[in-house]
This record gives structure tokens, C-alpha cells and sequence, in this order.
């Protein structure tokens, strides 16, 4: 393992703490600090710290001096330090910031908020997040370490499969006909739906439409797996992960797995229309683009098969917002935007965990075509970008403390898995980070049911 030098670190930790102050500054801003502290650079107004308005807006303004000092520490720390140019060039440009994001600051107090200075202080603040990302990429990574294979060549059908046997018994059929529908992705997605519903609707949410909602997506779910089996059969036989799956080894038959799909596609409609027609759009839209678009057309011909195919999973966000209020609402895009990111930052890790395995699929994966390296450094981008969107979350609706806390607090621990990610360049530092990424969705995702559900 390569040992991260005392200068990465520090520019981790503040990476992490700019992240901090952007979220403690989406929180003042939901809290509606500015109306009880009007002053700058110190709050003037008569009152108590008991005052919670009162405590964020100081909390943020003694964050934002304390993050102050690391930026400048870390700028003067990385012009000592022996790195590249343009790793210096990046510090200077976030610190060059600095100064405009504190006039924003006292511009946002001394308006009482007023238009435009929030949003061009959030601006601002991003800006300065990612430079500080950008100079902490090109601190961790030199050049590509790995060979390049612009078009991979699937690897020949292996001789040495066992013989498919058939299922010997009616829980051996259950058990493989349930596979197919891709259970472990339904618990992630069917909390992606649940936090759009809560997010769009709140405490106004009736039980039948969250079952109707959540039974919907796990046919939806279940249909779209279904279908990838089949279309990938032929490709998931050469790959050492996907061997065993029911079309493969014929536990299922092609017919019958074509016509359970079909079943549970048609009874997710029937289940959407109970909630309204713009959701069992949204839910077909979903089958479709996963099973056709993703799966035939992206997955095996682009090596943006993982950025565009983010769409399948944000799908279930806007699903969630459509059966709660029957529009497509600021919410449940962002949230949907979120995944989108996400997804990315996600499963580029399971993508260098599996490379070979990709590679004998003739699949373009980022890690076969563009390298291991290329690979991790867009792994931290869509990272940096997750976490932008999860603070931009913040400042778009009322989502609170927990979900503030969830964000910085996972979403820490998905930055140094990633970290550590660029220092071992090991599968199982892969799959801490993806299994990191899982820790990171979830949790928002849980937070955000629990601030927008909670009495």
C-alpha cells in the first residue's frame, strides 16, 4: 500500500471540511438564520444560544473561520510540497475564492437573505469544493498504471461449465425463478421510490398508495431483471460471476423466463394504474430503458454504459414523487439527480473488483478501456459531484439535521475508502468503496425518510 503523504491528508481533511460548511450553510439557510442575525462578521442581536436559529447562525459563521484557516494551511502546505504544477494551481484557485465566498457570506446577513446572494453563495462554495477535489485527484494519482484495451474481445465460451442440472424440487424452481428478479437491487431501489414519495409528500402519504407504490416497483424490479437474464445469457456463461445464473444454467427455460417477465411486467402496470397513469408511465419507462437500452444497447457498446444507465436507478425517485402528488416535482428530480451521480461513484468500483470478469464479457467497462487509474480518478469526480448534489438537497427542501449529518458522516467515510482505493489499488479496496457507496445511499436515503415522515 502507498502511504499518503502528510500534505494528502491534510487536503483530504479539508475536502471534508469545506463539505462540512457547505451543508452547515444549507442548514442556516433552511433554519432561516440570517432573520436573527443580521449583523457581520459577529451576530449583534440580543438573544440566547438557546435560540436555535441563533446557535446555527453562529455555528456556521465560527465553521466557515475554522475551514478559513485549513484552506489557507493546506494552499501554504501544498506550495512546500513537492507536487505538480497543477495541483498548486488548483489550491490557489479555491483560496483565491475564499475571499468572494466570505463577501457573499456578509452580503446573505446583512441583506437578510435576500436575493440573489444565497444562491451565489452556495455557488461559490461548490466552486471552491471542487477545486479542492480536483487538486486531491491529481494528488493521488499519476499516470494510468494499467494496460489499455480500446475494444475488447469477448473471451471464447468456457468448455469447462458443468452440465446445467434442472431444479429437483418445487423450492430448488421457487428459488430460481425468484433470482431472476434481482432481489438484492430491490431493497436499494424501493427505498430510492420511498424517500421520492416522502420527499414529495410528507406526512400526507396514505398507506395504500406507499403498497401499491413499493408492491409496483418490486414487479417492476423483478420484470427488468428478468429480461436482462435473458438478453445476457450468452455473455453472463463467459463470465466467472454470472455462470451460475437460472438461464445460464437452464434451471429456468428462455420460454418460461420470457414469460415471467412479461407477468410481472404486466401486473406492475396493473398495480401503478391503481395510483395514477403518470406513475405506471414512469414504471414502464423504467422496464424499458433497463432491459432495452441499457442492456442491449449501452452495456455492450459504450464505455458510458455506466453513467448513461444511472437513469434506471434514478427512475424510481420521480416514480415515488409521481404516486405521491401526480407531478414530477423540484424534489424528486433532485433526489433523482442524486442516484443519477451516485450510480457512477457506485459501480465503477465493482467494475475494477470484476475487470477481468468484464473484460472475458467483451464488455467496455471503464476499467477494461480507459485503465484502473482513469477509472478511480472518475470514481472521486462522480463522488465530489454526489456530494454536491446531496448539498444542494439541502438548500431545496426541508430536509433537516439528520439528513445533514448522514451526508457528511457516511459520506466521509465513502471519501477515505475511495482514498485508500487510490493508495492499495486492490479488489478488496474496491469493494470496501463499493460496499461504502451502498453505506452512503442507504443512510441519506433512511435520513431523509426519517426528517420528512417524523412527527
Amino acid at each position: 500500500m502507498r502511504e499518503l503523504s502528510r500534505f494528502g491528508t491534510l487536503l483530504t481533511a479539508t475536502v471534508v471540511g469545506v463539505y462540512v460548511l457547505i451543508i452547515a450553510g444549507a442548514t442556516a439557510a433552511i433554519a432561516d438564520a440570517a432573520r436573527v442575525c443580521t449583523s457581520w462578521p459577529v451576530c449583534r442581536t440580543p438573544g440566547s444560544l438557546a435560540d436555535t436559529q441563533l446557535l446555527i447562525g453562529w455555528g456556521h459563521r465560527v465553521l466557515a473561520l475554522v475551514v478559513g484557516a485549513l484552506v489557507l494551511a493546506t494552499v501554504v502546505a501544498g506550495l512546500r510540497a513537492d507536487v505538480e504544477r497543477r495541483v498548486k494551481l488548483a489550491l490557489l484557485a479555491g483560496l483565491a475564492l475564499f475571499p468572494v465566498q466570505i463577501g457573499m457570506g456578509a452580503l446573505v446577513a446583512t441583506s437578510g437573505a435576500a436575493a440573489p446572494f444565497p444562491g451565489l453563495h452556495l455557488a461559490v462554495a461548490m466552486t471552491i469544493f471542487t477545486t479542492l477535489v480536483v487538486a486531491l485527484a491529481w494528488t493521488l494519482e499519476g499516470g494510468d498504471d494499467t494496460p489499455v484495451s480500446p475494444d475488447p474481445e469477448p473471451a471464447p465460451m468456457p468448455e469447462d461449465l458443468p452440465e446445467p442440472q434442472p431444479p429437483s424440487g418445487l423450492r430448488e424452481t421457487a428459488y430460481a425463478y425468484f433470482r431472476l428478479m434481482k432481489p438484492r437491487l430491490m431493497w436499494l431501489l424501493c427505498l430510492v421510490a420511498a424517500a421520492g414519495m416522502a420527499l414529495s409528500a410528507g406526512q400526507s402519504l396514505t398507506v395504500p398508495t406507499i403498497l401499491a407504490t413499493l408492491g409496483g416497483g418490486v414487479l417492476a424490479i423483478g420484470a427488468s431483471g428478468t429480461f436482462n437474464h435473458v438478453l445476457e445469457r450468452d455473455v453472463d456463461r463467459r463470465m466467472e460471476r454470472t455462470n451460475d445464473r437460472p438461464t445460464v444454467t437452464k434451471q429456468v427455460p428462455v420460454r418460461n423466463a420470457v414469460a415471467f417477465g412479461l407477468v410481472l411486467a404486466a401486473a406492475s402496470m396493473a398495480v401503478f394504474l391503481t395510483v395514477n397513469l403518470l406513475t405506471a408511465a414512469l414504471g414502464l419507462t423504467a422496464i424499458l430503458f433497463y432491459s432495452v437500452v441499457y442492456t442491449l444497447l449501452l452495456k455492450p457498446n459504450t464505455v458510458q454504459n455506466t453513467v448513461i444507465g444511472g437513469a434506471a436507478g434514478a427512475l424510481p425517485a420521480l416514480i415515488g414523487g409521481a404516486a405521491a402528488t401526480g407531478t414530477i416535482g423540484l424534489p424528486g428530480l433532485a433526489l433523482a439527480g442524486l442516484v443519477f451521480l451516485w450510480t457512477p461513484a457506485h459501480f465503477y468500483n465493482l467494475a475494477l473488483a470484476y475487470k477481468d470478469d468484464y473484460a472475458a464479457g467483451g464488455f467496455p467497462m471503464m476499467p477494461v478501456v480507459r485503465g484502473e487509474a482513469t477509472t478511480r480518478k472518475h470514481i472521486l469526480w462522480y463522488l465530489a459531484a454526489t456530494l454536491l448534489a446531496a448539498g444542494a438537497m439541502t438548500a431545496v427542501t426541508d430536509l433537516g439535521l439528520l439528513f445533514a449529518l448522514a451526508t457528511v458522516g457516511v459520506g466521509a467515510v465513502f471519501l477515505w475508502m475511495v482514498v485508500r482505493l487510490h493508495l492499495e489499488r486492490t479488489e478488496s479496496a474496491a469493494f470496501r468503496a463499493f460496499h461504502a457507496s451502498n453505506a452512503y445511499l442507504g443512510a441519506i436515503l433512511i435520513a431523509i425518510l426519517i426528517d420528512t415522515l417524523a412527527v
